[in-house]
């Protein structure tokens, strides 16, 4: 089987404390009778080292919960820990991608990247080394004294997954960081991103709408119902890296999860016809 029940994997059977935990997270916006319910009941454990992806349609509350875990949102009601602390505020030990690059357009690539270490004071030779390793790995050298407005869009997110890279959260929240790009810049970008999480060990939860980037990026793929966001199904993506989009295994998961997801987004349709989706 390439596909299973997430708490039955191998890397959801550890001792070890849960990175990060949520046990009967809601989300409200509003107030009622204007209240929607973002998300409802979620309970999600993420193990150091997974890569998460959270997968739905619109309006099911991916980015919400992303932005829940990342502190910048927080949960109207339940329990939301990272590291067995609660989630109270944005940390340095979460670091976000965002879809919009997010850089400062007066900033050469290099200073883009240096900038966080210069803010917490870090040495020159220091800062100019961690610069330096980042250019290297995320092939960017030739790059370096350009600004972003002389930049593609996948050399831009290149940058803006450099700059997180720098500060060395043990955990990266990545929000459709690839979903503005076209398919072959957006193939090469997965791929740098597998070899860097790979290579650096960190902890990736990752929003997409796109069921083959889920199967083709996580170890774990947690799919959330049309609004109220719960967890519908969450499961373990049980193929090698790298992994084979023309395979019968991966098209067997894929066909899998489309029917989940499309499901869902069949409830999406029928409230956007009624007006009754959220921008």
């Amino acid at each position: 089987m390439s596909i299973t029940s997430a708490n039955l994997a191998p890397q959801a059977a550890t001792a070890s404390a849960p990175q990060i935990l949520a046990r009967g997270v809601n989300k409200i916006f509003g107030k009622e009778p204007a209240s929607v319910t973002a998300l409802k009941d979620i309970d999600l454990e993420i193990s150091a080292g997974e890569f998460v992806c959270l997968l739905g349609p619109s309006g099911c509350g991916k980015s919400t919960l992303l932005n829940a875990i990342a502190g910048f949102s927080l949960p109207t009601t339940g329990t939301l820990e990272v590291s067995g602390k609660a989630v109270a505020a944005p940390g340095p030990d979460r670091g976000m991608v965002f879809q919009e690059y997010a850089l400062f357009p007066w900033m050469t690539v290099e200073r883009n990247i240096a900038f966080g270490l210069e803010i917490r004071g870090l040495g020159k030779q220091q800062i100019a080394e961690t610069v330096n390793q980042l250019l290297d790995l995320l092939g960017l050298k030739e790059f370096r004294q350009r600004f972003p407005k002389d930049l593609s869009g996948g050399m831009r997110q290149r940058v803006a997954i450099a700059r997180v890279l720098a500060l060395d959260p043990p955990i990266m929240l990545m929000d459709e960081p690839f979903g503005a790009l076209d398919a072959l810049t957006r193939r090469s970008l997965q791929d740098e991103l597998l070899r860097i999480w790979q290579a650096v060990g960190k902890t990736i939860v990752f929003v997409t709408h796109s069921i083959e980037e889920a199967i083709y990026l996580g170890s774990r793929v947690v799919i959330l119902t049309y609004r109220p966001g719960t967890i519908k199904k969450d499961i373990a993506i049980e193929l090698p890296y790298p992994r084979d989009t023309n395979s019968v295994e991966f098209n067997e998961i894929k066909r899998e999860l489309a029917q989940i997801v499309h499901a869902e987004q069949d409830r999406f349709a029928l409230d956007e016809r009624k007006g009754l989706t959220l921008d």
